[in-house]
């Protein structure tokens, strides 16, 4: 029997509902006037013995207060009109206005954690917030089902960015640049034409990353590589103008000389225009754009020189630093960077090496930029290598109707991630309940990502321009649906997932590294990889497994979990769960050996992962080792060379 909601929604008939809903009736009566249990099984089979196939939840309510009165309780069909009042009245009411004064207070300590990178005390970050606040309120009141929104309040699952749910955006994309900067775009009702040089190629980048950034709640990723063109541009403009001008009074050298320091000049004031527009640009959330930068070279770009030229000027500058207030050189927060490792850059004696030398540097002084090895890329994915999108999750392949690869011009729709630690304490260490229980839980997950895809269904390209008409995603028509690029693979749906270091602990005794622990944790990434292989199957979405869903997240399930469990020796006392399939900071393995280990379970978690990397040496020999070392064994790694910061991202 389905159960039709008061706003439409179709959900199972659950009798305990209705038993719940009289007890707590019975508890406002005395005496006789209490129902028995016998009497609360008789209205539940009466409801049951109806055999409709669909009830309107008002007709099992009408239902409940005549048989109580039937049976002659009439002061608790009395009470139980009243519940049913006072709940209709607790539905409709606004609950944002608590957390609303709090985050105004700044005494909203749920969201301060969920955004440790943005200001809350500044207005424009409070707006952003305050519109949060609401968004969350309907979305867990209105727009979810009760069960999603139950399971969420409960740390069975986490329902990401409902803050923004009540709007039909998505979540994170690789913007596709080439296309935009080659083709032209519009933004505001304006032309922005293809630019005739570099400079003006990185100021149109840096205004189409904030269109984006306004248009949509997570991050984006940019591939420079398309901007090498544009360097030619500026190189062989100067040239025909000294040429047109000074031809025949300046020899070929001294022209190409000043050619040459033009191009400098040009390259340092883009990559300065890049770095500076990307950190004092606000955006409709208040904050500079969540953007990374791609930082790649390929071995057949006609443009390879140009392209090195800006990845070493975009190394030089995030060395250098940018000023903060008090005229000091710190490390700015944004871009992020990600540079890749090939055949010519990987430290043994390509013609590249001067670059990664430089990130290498780069990475000592301002921790950035993460590393990717294009060997293990191409291993993963079907011998292709492209950006991360900006929270640090990938595409699955998908194939255009050419039959092409395509990355570029593609996003997520959103994550749901699960709580795996609190299946394993429900489990109390019964591995085939775990499992049991697992894949129930997963249900909801599906039913919760799915919820994310419902909401962008029938979606039009006017919602955001820049986005669908206008080559930031596609190029739609006007008032077209977005429907198309939801389906066969061409967008994402992410699960996320926490603690498999401590469920590993609580089902099998030991942590992973154990020989027990390591072959259940691999036959969990395993069932987690094939549950959302085989809803893929079954919509023909495209869902991946993602390795690093939240930040706040491992410390969110952590504390439903303790209060729910209580304290747990080594699960719930240390106040955070480790994140994704990371090895918790308390086994202490070498840095290489970490990374091998890891590299298995990274290799199941293609929708997302990343290997974190505790030195604090500024060792840059030692850093030259572990990058060649990165380059063979992992695809994705990042440096932590600050305590503070090494220990937040451990538990994170």
């Amino acid at each position: 029997m389905k159960v039709i909601k008061r706003d439409g929604r179709i959900v199972e008939y659950d009798s305990e509902k209705i038993s719940i809903a009289i007890q707590k009736a019975n508890k406002e009566v005395k005496g006789e006037q209490k129902a028995s249990l016998d009497d609360i099984k008789g209205i539940i089979d009466y409801i049951e013995d109806l055999d409709k196939k669909r009830i309107l939840v008002e007709d099992i309510q009408d239902i409940i207060e005549q048989k109580l009165m039937e049976i002659g309780k009439f002061e608790l069909a009395k009470k139980y009109i009243v519940y049913r009042y006072t709940r209709a009245l607790v539905r409709k009411a606004n609950t944002t206005d608590e957390s609303i004064l709090g985050l105004i207070r700044n005494e909203n300590k749920e969201v301060y954690e969920e955004n440790l990178n943005d200001n809350l005390m500044l207005a424009s970050t409070q707006r952003n917030y305050i519109a949060g606040e609401v968004s969350r309120d309907l979305t867990r009141r209105i727009l979810l089902p009760e069960k999603i929104s139950k399971a969420h309040e409960e740390g069975i699952l986490y329902f990401h960015n409902a803050d923004y749910f009540v709007q039909p955006i998505f979540n994170c994309s690789l913007i596709n640049i080439g296309d935009m900067l080659d083709n032209g775009t519009v933004m505001n009702g304006k032309m922005i034409e293809t630019p005739k040089s570099f400079l003006s190629a990185c100021l149109v980048t840096t205004q189409i990353i904030e269109a984006v950034a306004c248009n949509q709640y997570g991050g984006q990723s940019v591939d420079l590589i398309h901007l090498g063109k544009y360097l030619r541009y500026s190189h062989d403009k100067f040239e025909k103008e000294l040429r047109k001008e000074y031809g025949k009074k300046l020899s070929d050298e001294m022209i190409e000389g000043i050619v040459s320091m033009r191009i400098k000049y040009e390259l340092a004031s883009g990559i300065q225009t890049i770095q500076y527009q990307i950190n004092t640009l606000m955006t409709t959330s208040g904050q500079s754009p969540f953007v990374t930068l791609f930082l790649h070279l390929d071995k057949d770009d006609p443009y390879i020189k140009e392209n090195a030229m800006i990845i070493e000027e975009v190394l030089k500058q995030r060395i250098k630093g940018i000023k903060d207030e008090k005229g000091e050189f710190v490390t700015p927060v944004y871009p992020k960077l990600v540079y890749v490792l090939d055949e010519f850059n990987n430290l043994t004696g390509g013609d590249y090496d001067y670059l990664t030398e430089l990130a290498v540097k780069c990475s000592i002084n301002r921790t950035y930029p993460d590393y990717i090895s294009a060997k293990k890329m191409r291993e993963n994915y079907k011998g292709y290598v492209f950006s991360p999108m900006g929270s640090r999750n990938f595409l699955s392949p998908y194939k255009d109707s050419n039959g092409n690869y395509k990355w570029e011009g593609r996003f997520n729709q959103g994550v749901v991630s699960i709580n795996l630690p609190q299946v394993a304490l429900a489990a109390d260490k019964d591995e085939n309940r775990f499992f049991e229980e697992l894949d129930r839980r997963l249900e909801i997950c599906f039913e919760a990502l799915m919820c994310r895809h419902y909401a962008l269904l029938g979606t039009t390209s006017d919602i955001s321009p820049v986005h669908w008409q206008y080559g930031a995603i596609s190029r739609l028509a006007k008032g077209e649906k977005i429907d198309s690029l939801l389906k066969n693979g061409y967008s994402t749906l992410s699960l996320g997932y926490i603690g498999i270091y401590e469920t590993t602990k609580l089902i099998k005794g030991v942590s992973q590294v154990e020989k027990e622990g390591h072959d259940f944790a691999i036959k969990l990434m395993k069932r987690l990889k094939e549950t959302v292989e085989k809803w893929k199957d079954q919509t023909g979405i495209a869902f991946t497994l993602y390795g690093t869903p939240a930040k706040s997240l491992c410390y969110r399930f952590a504390r439903i979990d303790k209060e729910l469990f209580g304290n747990i020796s080594g699960i719930t006392d240390k106040g955070y769960y480790t994140n994704s399939y990371h090895i918790d900071a308390d086994e202490h393995m070498s840095i290489k050996d970490k990374l091998l280990f890891e590299a298995e379970f990274q290799n199941l978690s293609l929708g997302g992962a990343i290997a974190n990397i505790d030195i604090k040496e500024q060792d840059e020999e030692k850093y030259k080792d572990l990058i060649k070392f990165i380059y063979e064994n992992i695809q994705y790694a990042e440096f932590n060379n600050d305590e503070k910061q090494s220990n937040v991202n451990e538990k994170f």
